[in-house]
């Protein structure tokens, strides 16, 4: 059974940092593209970043470069997300998800046939 589950959430400061986990069990974590996407409330998912576990190749939406860093630990089965100078913008729910798909590239797609999402960390920025 797949599972993904994502810790590491909190209530920071302005300009402060996070770095978010997703522990993978379930699938060979080192061959499939995972992702982390966020929601914020009243707004519409929003795609953060694609991993190519197998090389380690990100691909990072526009915005979130020179911000958010992606990484993984293969052996721990585990994906990370470290978040720098976080602001107001990024409080939201954050998922971290996979399609099982082995492509060359594979974009984010939540209708894929095998896609699987955790529950979710709860990112609050607040003074």
């Amino acid at each position: 059974e797949v599972q993904l589950v994502e810790s590491g959430g909190d209530l920071v400061q302005p300009g402060g940092s996070l770095r978010l986990s997703c522990a993978a069990s379930g699938f060979a974590n080192d061959t499939y593209w995972m992702y982390w996407v966020r929601q914020a409330p009243g707004k519409a998912l929003e795609w953060i970043s694609s991993l190519n576990t197998r090389d380690g190749n990100v691909d990072l939406a526009g915005s979130m470069k020179g911000r958010f860093t992606v990484s993984r630990d293969n052996a721990k089965n585990t994906m990370y997300l470290q978040i720098d100078n976080l602001k107001a913008d990024d409080t939201a729910l954050y998922y971290c998800a996979t399609t099982l798909c082995r492509g060359t590239y594979c974009p984010y797609s939540p209708g894929a046939e095998h896609h699987y999402r955790g529950p979710g960390t709860q990112v609050t920025v607040s003074s």
